[in-house]
């Protein structure tokens, strides 16, 4: 049986005692590996010109360097980390703008030690995660349609889908059944559901229903 290949994860907050915590969480896990820390944002990009890992968990406001700036610096790069942005806030403003320079998931700290082994577990599959306050905050948006400045949906999901998902995702709001779907892009019905199952997870949607009206509230058809 070979060896269980470990999510490599490095750490960056200005708070020595959080990270401290987080470790102390990571350390039961037999996924998970710490492989470095930072204290500010440019000992991050020190630390990345020479390592690598799987998973970087970033505090935004660190000094020196902050958050963003990192996230800027690893858009630009080939191989780069998934990031799990940690924040003393949930603004839904700065989740969205995370989200566009690169971040796969938010976490607000105070749920860190509870939420982070599941954050970092599903950001290196390279899946989308929010801690669930803030996840209460998209729904929210959601039902009592938010204004386009603050709707976290509008355009921050979206970009993370592949042409293939936009593709799909607009035929399924037009109506199309799957065996139409795959007749049209000439692929196989199987194909079309897997797709369409991931577009639900990506999409925070509960199912065909919900896709059709993400699609429409946020002008994307």
């Amino acid at each position: 049986m070979g060896k269980l290949k470990k999510i490599k994860v490095h750490i960056a907050d200005d708070h020595k005692v959080l990270i401290d915590g987080i470790k102390a969480v990571l350390k039961t896990e037999k996924e998970i590996e710490v492989v470095g820390e930072s204290l500010n944002g440019e000992e991050v990009i020190d630390w990345y010109q020479t390592n690598t890992s799987d998973v970087l968990v970033l505090d935004i406001n660190m000094p020196k360097v902050d958050g963003i700036k990192v996230l800027q610096y690893f858009k630009n790069r080939e191989s780069r980390p998934f990031v799990v942005v940690l924040s003393s806030y949930d603004d839904i403003k700065l989740v969205k703008e995370v989200l566009k320079i690169g971040a796969k998931g938010f976490l607000a700290k105070k749920c860190a030690g509870e939420q982070i082994v599941e954050a970092i577990k599903t950001v290196s599959r390279g899946e989308q995660y929010f801690s669930e306050n803030i996840q209460t905050r998209i729904l929210s948006l959601f039902s009592d349609g938010g204004s386009r400045e603050d709707n976290l949906s509008e355009g921050a999901f979206f970009g993370s889908l592949t042409n293939r998902e936009k593709e799909i995702l607009k035929l399924i709001s037009n109506e199309y059944s799957s065996n139409e779907i795959a007749v049209s892009l000439n692929i196989a019905v199987n194909t079309v559901e897997t797709h369409r199952k991931n577009l639900i997870k990506k999409l925070k949607v509960k199912n065909v229903v919900g896709l059709a009206l993400y699609a429409h509230k946020n002008q994307l058809i």
